[in-house]
This record gives structure tokens, C-alpha cells and sequence, in this order.
């Protein structure tokens, strides 16, 4: 008897989107737990074993995801980022194109807001000595570089901001808004060390003014 694919229990396309949904879900687990943990204790405090009982997976759930705990963080790290540099692009999109200047000095205390609240510890006090300087550095820029680019290219085009390199500005722009922002987590009064850095910043974006 002839029998066709699929007539007996699942089709293999089923059976292979149920086993990705669940290996998303899976993932998906690990992230929250660890994300939650790194925050509260920090990431030495936190071990792996803690991290798939929360999450209730298996070790090897764990290891078919990431490396090692080292490139669960990065996970973690690297989906705050986005998630980051996504609010303030949706914040500059309802903002005034008119004036680009003003929708930098918005990102920017938009990304401030950030550095006072508990994911800072992870993206700003951690990160730079877990993943090293450089790495650090890098997920930074692949995440928030084009967003600089395009607001300075933007406020030059519409004529006001000065007109000069866009590139080497925006990294410039970068640094110093990453640095104003481990200022603020690493303070013992975040909130405090806000109020001195924040006006110093915004004075440095209106500098570019024309």
C-alpha cells in the first residue's frame, strides 16, 4: 500500500518549524533569565547553572545556543542595544525634522535616561570589561552609528549644522556620548553625576550648530 507524505502524523516541514519555534522559544528563555540576573547581581555574580534551572532548560540547551557564559552576555548586551538605539529612532521619527539638532539633543537624553536605570549595569559597567574595550566599542558603533550619521547628515542638508566630515564626527559623537554614559552608571549618585554631565553634552551638540 502506497502511503503518502504527511498521512501518518506530522509533515517533515511541520516537524522542522515546531522544532525551530521551540528552539527559539528556548533561546528566547535564556535571554530573559540571564538578562534579569546580569542586571540585578551583575556578571560575575552569576553563574550558568543558576541560568538554565531559572530558565528551565538543559545544560546542553545552553551550549547549542552560546559558547559559553561569556556569549550569552554578549547576547543579552547586543539585544539591549538594539532595543536601545530602536526607542530612540522611533522617538526621532516624531520629532521635528525641521530641526535636526534638536532630535540629536533628544536621542541623546533619551540614551541618558538609560544610564540611571538597572540595564545600565549591564551595558555600561560590565560589557566594556567582559567583552574588552574594543568589542564593546564595536557593538556600539554597529548599533547606533547609522542613526548619528543619518541625524548629522540630516541637520547638514537642512543647513544647520555646520557642514564637515559626517563620518569621523559621528564616531567622535559616539565616544563621547558612550563616556558621558559610564560616567553616570559607575557613579556612586547616577542620578546626581546626570545632572553634571547631561548639560556638558548637550553644550557639546550645540557647538555643531551653524
Amino acid at each position: 500500500m502506497h502511503v503518502k507524505a504527511g498521512q501518518y502524523g506530522a509533515r517533515p516541514m511541520e516537524v522542522r518549524s515546531r522544532r525551530a519555534e521551540q528552539s527559539d522559544a528556548t533561546r528566547a528563555a535564556l535571554l530573559k533569565v540571564a538578562r534579569k540576573l546580569f542586571a540585578e547581581r551583575g556578571y560575575a555574580a552569576v553563574g550558568t547553572e543558576e541560568i538554565v534551572q531559572r530558565a528551565k532548560v538543559t545544560r546542553g540547551a545552553l551550549y547549542h545556543h552560546f559558547r559559553d557564559k561569556k556569549d550569552l552576555f554578549r547576547a543579552v548586551h547586543e539585544q539591549l542595544e538594539a532595543e536601545m538605539v530602536g526607542r530612540i529612532a522611533d522617538q526621532l521619527a516624531e520629532g521635528n525634522p525641521s530641526d535636526q539638532l534638536e532630535l540629536l539633543r533628544m536621542g541623546a537624553s533619551t540614551f541618558l535616561d538609560h544610564t540611571t536605570g538597572p540595564l545600565a549595569r549591564i551595558t555600561l559597567v560590565d560589557a566594556p570589561s567582559v567583552l574588552g574595550w574594543a568589542e564593546w566599542r564595536e557593538i556600539d558603533e554597529k548599533h547606533g552609528m547609522g542613526l548619528v550619521m543619518a541625524a548629522l547628515q540630516g541637520g547638514m542638508d537642512a543647513g544647520v549644522l555646520r557642514e564637515q566630515p559626517v563620518k569621523p564626527l559621528a564616531h567622535l559623537l559616539l565616544a563621547a556620548i558612550g563616556e558621558a554614559g559610564m560616567l553616570i552608571a559607575n557613579a556612586d549618585d547616577p542620578k546626581a553625576m546626570r545632572d553634571e554631565v547631561e548639560p556638558a553634552l548637550l553644550a557639546l551638540l550645540d557647538g555643531l550648530r551653524v
